[in-house]
Parts: C-alpha cells; structure tokens; sequence
C-alpha cells in the first residue's frame, strides 16, 4: 500500500550500491531498492541520510537487473527491498565493479571485491565501539543511527584506523569484512566515515529492520554468528582476525566461532571499553582468562588500535614497526 501511494506521489525508485565480495567463479550482490523524492533520484545514491533510507519505502520483490562481467541477471529484492545474492561469475581477483539497475532507476555501480584463492588472511571487524564511538546509552544506539546519524556525529576508536591498514598491506589481498547488528538503512553513513577516518574499504554485513516469523525483533547474535559461519564456508583456506570490544556480546561469539572452526581464526583482537563507555554499553563482557576459545590462538586485549598493533606483532601477525626502524 505504502509503495502504491508513493508512486502516485511521484515516488521514483534507487538503487543503493553495497560493497560486495567473491571467490572462485562467484559473487555475493549487496544493495537495497527505495521509492524516494525525485530530487533524491538525481544525487549520487550513497548520499542519502540513515534517517532518509529508514523512512523511504522499500520496494518489495523488485527486479533488479545485475551487470557482471557481461553478463545479465534479474534477481528480486525481499520484503525490505534488499537484494542479497550469490551469482555464478568468473572474475579476476582484486576490486571490480557491477552495475545494477531497478525498472525505472538509473544504473548505478557496486564494488565486488574478489578474493584470491591463494588468500590466507582476512579481517572480520564489528563497528560500534570497535572503529567508531558513539557516546550513548545502548538501548538508544540503534535509534540514533537511524535517526540522527551523521558521519561528524561519530568519533573514531584511536588508531583502529592504522591497525588495519596495516593488516591489509602487510597481508596483500586480505578481505576486509565489516561485521555489524547495525541495519543496512544506515551503510552509506557508515561506508563514508569509514572513508573519512581512512579505514581500508570492506564489506559491510548489516541486518534488515523488522520482525521475522518467530520473534519481534532480529537478533543480532544470530546475525554474526550466521555470518562468520559462511564466511568459514565460503573461504574455508583462509584465517580471519576477528577485531571486536568487550562491550557486547562480540568476545563470547568470537570464542564460539573459533572452537567451532580453529582453523579459520589466525588471533581474536578485543579493544578494551574506557570506564564510562563501558557504563553506556551496559557493562563488559568479562571473558576469564581460562575461557579463551583453543590452544594456539592468540587473544589480545587494549583500548585502541595502536595497543593491539603492538600485541598483534608479538605474535607474527604484523611486523614491528622499530625492528623497520
């Protein structure tokens, strides 16, 4: 009913471009169609607020027509006007690009990041309290995000920035996964304060608004641990360092991860809350020293990027920057 009164107001359809990812001879196609104000249409898609994306209208089972490689697809968003999809195409390792289109959109254009299959490192990393801060209470993140979020509204975590670009030129090739319970309403505001704060481009793994069959609200546990186990599937050569904080739920979920699949985890990086950040997120998690997940692999703890840097060296995961010296 929404998308019929919005389209005889003139509602025009967009397609909102998300970063995507490969391996050998497929793609998984992120992006998310919304019935928006004509002058909306006519600005580069990403530049449309969180607060605009939630109440725009998602288009419900659209056709969307994916270019790759020269080759066609129509797929159909779900409900929430999201397209997430694995498509059969050969492409050569490294960044490329797919153009997508809806019935009367303009085409627009999505990065894949294709992974090489003699890849052996890869990052999975949350985002709230881990690259950026927000000094709120948890129960009114997700409300703020939504609602108000601006990337100057947001700080970045100290040197989270450098760690990873230095994961990523030290491991070339390493992909870059951003692991959120945000909602995809809001990546076009995350993806431009991560390119602000100059953190390496990646995927960004957000969930959808609304109910599912059996409970009220989508859980966000549920969304990462589903998401690190297709990751572990999907790549199953490569070893993730799996970045988070000790304010949510990431250190328990990274120690289910990496007993379930040991192979799959180089080290378990965790940025330490300060006092008050703790006090908003609702408290630590508390993860005994006993509780790490298996033997031989590392977890280090610290407040900021340049802290774990430093640990991660003393592991082998990155070089030392005074033995360079």
């Amino acid at each position: 009913m929404r998308e019929r009164q919005g389209r005889k107001r003139g509602l025009e359809p967009v397609v909102i471009p998300y970063s995507g990812y490969g391996g050998n001879g497929w793609i998984r196609v992120l992006c998310r169609v919304l019935l928006v104000r004509p002058d909306a249409t006519r600005r580069t898609p990403e530049t449309i607020r969180g607060w605009r994306s939630f109440v725009s209208i998602p288009v419900a089972d659209c056709p969307v027509t994916i270019t790759a490689d020269g080759q066609r697809f129509v797929v159909n968003a779900d409900r929430g006007g999201v397209v997430d999809v694995d498509l059969a195409v050969a492409l050569e390792p490294g960044l490329r690009t797919i153009t997508l289109q809806a019935e009367g959109s303009a085409p627009v254009t999505a990065r894949i990041f294709v992974v090489d299959p003699d890849a052996q490192l890869g990052i999975v990393s949350d985002i709230d309290d881990t690259v950026m801060v927000t000094a709120l209470p948890r129960p009114f993140l997700a409300a703020w995000n939504t609602f108000v979020l601006d990337e100057h509204a947001r700080r970045p975590v100290p040197g989270m920035a450098v760690l990873l670009e230095r994961l990523t030129r030290e491991h070339e090739g390493s992909p870059v996964i951003y692991l959120s319970t945000g909602a995809w309403n809001v990546a076009p505001t995350l993806d431009r304060f991560m390119s602000r704060h100059l953190y390496p481009a990646g995927t960004m793994l957000l969930t959808d608004w609304g109910p599912t069959h059996d409970r009220l609200f989508r859980s966000g546990q549920e969304h990462k641990r589903a998401s690190l186990a297709r990751l572990a599937r999907e790549f199953p050569s490569i070893r993730w360092v799996l970045i988070g904080d000790d304010g949510q739920h990431d250190e328990s979920l990274y120690r289910e991860f990496s007993t379930e699949h040991p192979d799959n985890v180089a080290a378990v990086a965790i940025r330490q809350l300060s006092t008050p950040e703790a006090v908003l997120a609702g408290g630590r998690s508390h993860l005994d020293d006993d509780g790490q997940p298996t033997s031989g692999i590392p977890w280090v703890w610290a407040p900021d990027g340049a802290g774990l840097a430093e640990q991660l060296a003393e592991v082998g995961l990155l070089s030392d920057p005074a033995e360079e010296g």
